[in-house]
């Protein structure tokens, strides 16, 4: 048996709250890791292509109010 499969075996015997406990931490987790991957992609130019898309929107009148 692999450790992954030793952790899904864990996970799943959990109680429900002590599983809703796990579960809200793995998904805090995950949006830290996604806000330090659009933090670094901000940081190395790579969503400067979003800037241009949007302003190039704005100068030919396509966008909207949210």
């Amino acid at each position: 048996m692999t450790r992954v499969q030793e952790i899904e075996n864990t996970i799943l015997s959990l109680p429900r709250k002590e599983y809703e406990e796990l579960r809200r931490w793995f998904l805090d987790r995950d949006w830290d890791e996604w806000d330090r991957a659009i933090e670094e992609d901000a940081k190395t130019g790579k969503l400067d292509f979003l800037v241009r898309e949007a302003a190039d929107a704005k100068r030919k009148g396509r966008l909207r109010e949210l």
